[in-house]
């Protein structure tokens, strides 16, 4: 059966922070520690709520199990779910700022069969039609070969320390819309 793409919603989040953590886990243990990692699901990865309120999160299904999502965003935050937010997230300017592409993540069995892709082109097509003519994103390290495979480049490191010490690197990529 073909990956189908649709719209999230709270129903899902329960499966979707169960499928992050597993996305997390498996896919990350050449790119980071085991105390990196879990510390990163319990206080960075996750669902940002404001993306399925604000209808731009994504489920990827298969026979219907939720095997990947994502999203992008007309809000400021550039990665981080619920537990990472401390303050309103302000609505960005189509004219001036970047679209953020946020929250990728692929369940490890299913990982390299171009869910990712097909999620992305959703959301960047989603924010074309909003007048975004970039995107920005906060790449963790296993994420950034599919950003760069789909011309997402490197702007930034960002070293974020979190609450219990550990450090987490994070690269911030950026994409102008291609026209034509």
């Amino acid at each position: 059966m073909p990956i189908t793409i649709r719209l999230a919603t709270f129903e899902d989040i329960p499966q979707l922070n169960e499928m992050i953590a597993l996305s997390v886990r498996g896919l990350s243990t050449d790119y980071y520690t085991l105390n990196q990692i879990e510390s990163a699901i319990r206080y960075v990865f996750g669902v940002d709520t404001q993306l399925v309120i604000d209808g731009t999160y994504y489920v990827a299904e298969l026979d219907g199990t939720i095997v990947g999502c994502g999203g992008w965003s007309k809000r400021n935050t550039l990665y981080g779910g619920d537990q990472h937010k401390e303050t309103e997230d302000p609505l960005l300017d189509p004219e001036c700022d970047a679209a953020r592409i946020r929250a990728f993540f692929v369940h490890p069995d299913y990982a390299r069969r171009g869910i990712g892709r097909q999620i992305i082109n959703v959301c960047e097509a989603a924010a074309k039609d909003n007048g975004f003519t970039g995107f920005e994103l906060g790449a963790t390290l296993p994420g950034i070969p599919l950003y760069e495979a789909v011309g997402y480049k490197a702007i930034e490191r960002i070293d974020t320390v979190l609450p219990d010490g550990e450090v987490l690197g994070i690269v911030k990529m950026r994409k102008a819309v291609s026209h034509g």
